[in-house]
């Protein structure tokens, strides 16, 4: 099996395995900073073949390139720094997988951001989680009438059936109309077509049985 050595004034230094150097190459090269560069390209330029020099063209050209790239890396850190701070006070769901293939659903309002180790985290419940895992932000007006909605249909199906509704039901009638009352038209509207027919049927059999008198009391 072949392998690379590095000679410095005739004398090797090391050895190393070609399989080993690519994976060291690779975990270098994930945290190259710009200082690091420069240092790789002036060993280049300062150890290179007097026989093949290289240009001083492809020099900057190679300094360019790392410049456009660490300037894009600077924008999409600049953007997804904006993308988080909008994100407080905002309602959040997120998806989150553990080291154990667990996945988690935790939601709640984004209390505040924290940057650490590069990394943006949303702090939610006072827990923080990684904004890679975020998987939905929600309306809270929306929210709100959908979470509504689903609660006015839970009290109404926990509701005898209208033909077997007996005065000691029409409390609970009452509430639930006070209830719909309350809500605003888009909140209502969060209300399924089927419940809404089901509550009309309950209003109107509690107008049957509870007839107000001349005065307008119940």
């Amino acid at each position: 099996m072949s392998t690379f050595a590095t000679v410095v004034d005739g004398v090797i230094t090391n050895q190393t395995n070609p399989s080993e150097k690519v994976t060291a190459s690779a975990a270098e090269k994930n945290n190259l900073d710009k200082d690091a560069f420069l240092q790789l390209l002036v060993a280049q330029m300062k150890y290179q073949d007097p026989l093949e020099p290289t240009s001083n063209t492809e020099y900057i050209s190679q300094l360019a390139t790392f410049s456009e790239l660490e300037e894009m890396q600077n924008v999409s850190s600049s953007m997804e720094k904006s993308r988080a701070s909008a994100l407080v006070g905002q309602y959040v769901f997120m998806n989150v997988t553990d080291s154990q293939g667990v996945t988690t659903y935790p939601e709640g309002v984004v209390d505040y951001v924290v940057y650490q180790g590069g990394k943006t985290f949303l702090s939610i419940g006072e827990k923080l989680y990684n904004i890679d895992d975020l998987d939905t932000v929600a309306d809270p007006e929306y929210l709100l009438a959908v979470r509504l909605g689903e609660s006015f249909t839970a009290e109404l199906n926990k509701l005898p059936k209208p033909e077997l509704l007996t005065k000691d039901d029409l409390d609970d009638v009452k509430k639930l109309m006070d209830v719909y009352n309350n809500m605003t038209s888009y909140q209502q509207s969060y209300i399924s077509k089927d419940s809404m027919a089901l509550y009309k049927k309950y209003v109107e059999q509690y107008e049957a049985m509870n007839p107000k008198d001349e005065e307008g009391e119940e």
